[in-house]
């Protein structure tokens, strides 16, 4: 099994570049240094660090090793924090993470005694591989393919609105039905998020469906082609309550309430019934 104290010192030399420097950030002496690095060399049987005058390179072995000990160092610091429960690491789906989680993670800052806590936005499939490899202790996302050994709870019913700047024909309607969404052509966000599955549940498996033109890749992309004048588009309705207040855009419901995304919160079985996991859960769904 390699040695992690090891791992440590050859990541910290790579970045460096120096073994003195390497040795100070560490806060062990350069002699120490060299005899982790020869010491791992001799596990591996490779040679790692290519030694000079001015300083060190790492070899081919080092590069392809780097990513590698890098994420054994970061599942040992996770599991420390999880063992003493002093950090809790959320992440969240970028619609969510941007548009709706802020204001929890804010409060739940004030509830004394917790945890430090970080909060990682990504795109859904993102969050939801660092969910099951141990990065992250909960994730708040738009969609979840079942796992063994997670629990998944319903957060809110979050509906999805047609957006359109305050000037295109369609500004004015109170809501929209199915037939008249399925005839549009609509700018696509991004990708990964489940609103393809969404629209193929509302739409049924025959159809029509809606046309996507492009694949902006963010809804705040969509948001902005959309005043741009480039289309109109589906978007999540928390996504757009600032524009909708400045009247820079306009949002028009769908005249059927399943046109709507449940948000999910998922967390480790394991951790699902213990602080700070349980602390969190109870407080964003409450």
């Amino acid at each position: 099994m390699l040695n992690l104290v090891w791992l440590k010192s050859f990541t910290t030399l790579v970045q460096h570049r120096r073994f003195q420097a390497a040795a100070q950030a560490l806060g062990i002496a350069q002699p120490t240094l060299s005899q982790h690095i020869q010491k791992l060399e001799e596990q591996l049987g490779a040679l790692l660090i290519r030694r000079s005058k001015t300083g060190c390179e790492p070899t081919k072995a080092a590069l392809a090793l780097m990513p590698l000990a890098l994420s054994m160092l970061q599942l040992d610091e996770r599991a420390r924090e999880v063992v003493s429960g002093t950090r809790l690491r959320v992440g969240a789906s970028s619609n969510i993470g941007i548009y709706m989680l802020q204001p929890y993670v804010s409060t739940f800052k004030n509830i004394p005694a917790v945890p430090e806590l970080d909060l990682v936005i990504d795109n859904n499939p993102n969050i939801a591989r660092q969910l099951t490899s141990g990065e992250l202790d909960i994730a708040v996302m738009e969609w979840w393919h079942p796992k063994p050994g997670f629990q998944a709870m319903d957060w809110r019913q979050e509906p999805v609105v047609l957006i359109t700047r305050p000037d295109h024909p369609y500004a004015g309607w109170h809501e929209i039905d199915r037939e008249t969404l399925a005839g549009m052509s609509l700018l696509g966000g991004e990708p990964g998020t489940g609103t393809g599955r969404l629209l193929a549940n509302f739409f049924g498996e025959r159809g029509p469906f809606p046309k996507v033109s492009m694949q902006l890749g963010s809804t705040e992309a969509v948001k902005q082609a959309v005043k741009a004048g480039l289309g109109v588009s589906l978007v999540l309705a928390a996504c757009v309550e600032e524009e909708i207040q400045a009247g820079t855009l306009c949002a028009i419901p769908v005249s059927d309430a399943a046109l709507a995304k449940k948000l999910m919160v998922i967390c480790p079985e394991t951790l699902a019934r213990q602080p700070p996991v349980s602390t969190f859960v109870s407080h964003i769904c409450q």
